[in-house]
């Protein structure tokens, strides 16, 4: 069986195919996405008024269900749960430094809920499962079994604006800690 909460060493390392290199600068789009607190998220809204870290993963699985086919073999692909752990341990520090953490995915919100739970996020996950937020930033993707997943990558936001973009994310499970180093040498861009 699967263990969700580890990653394996022999992960392929995912390479930068320039995906994202249109992010920086741009505008966050006026879009309602549905939260796993039973209420709609308007991302420019909250980043018009406070640093935002929103960070994008494709797929949580579930404990008991495999994973789709070939997963470990897709770079970038494996490792939303100990990346999700990881903004959940590392959440007060990065509420210290002003900013907000979201999860997004195209999954659905009751899908993402049963994680949030389990997991005990302390932070709401956002579900673009309409993928409008993912088309009008042109955010990478890739398919697996006839969805489509956004590609793992994290992007601050503040005065509706993306500032900053980690992409690809890897190792997962570090994520938070690289988005906490540029927070804290980044404070200009803290609203």
């Amino acid at each position: 069986m699967t263990n969700l909460s580890e990653l394996p060493s022999d992960l392929p390392v995912p390479h930068d195919d320039g995906a994202a290199d249109h992010l920086i600068g741009a505008r966050v789009p006026h879009i309602d996405l549905r939260s796993t607190a039973d209420r709609m998220v308007n991302l420019a809204a909250i980043s018009n008024d406070r640093t935002a870290v929103v960070y994008c993963y494709p797929m949580t699985g579930v404990p008991g269900q495999p994973l789709p086919e070939g997963w470990n073999d897709i770079p970038g692909a494996r490792g939303c749960t100990p990346q999700s752990c990881a903004f959940r341990d590392h959440f007060e520090q990065i509420k210290a430094l002003g900013a907000q953490v979201f999860g997004l995915s195209t999954q659905s919100s009751e899908y993402q809920g049963e994680m949030a739970a389990r997991l005990e996020l302390p932070f709401e996950v956002l579900s673009d499962q309409e993928l409008n937020f993912t088309r009008a930033l042109n955010l990478p993707t890739f398919e697996v079994d006839g969805k489509t997943l956004t590609k793992r990558l994290t992007m601050i936001l503040s005065k509706a604006t993306i500032v900053h973009v980690v992409y690809p994310v890897f190792p997962p499970d570090k994520n938070a800690e690289e988005v906490i180093e540029w927070l804290t040498d980044n404070a200009k861009w803290r609203c």
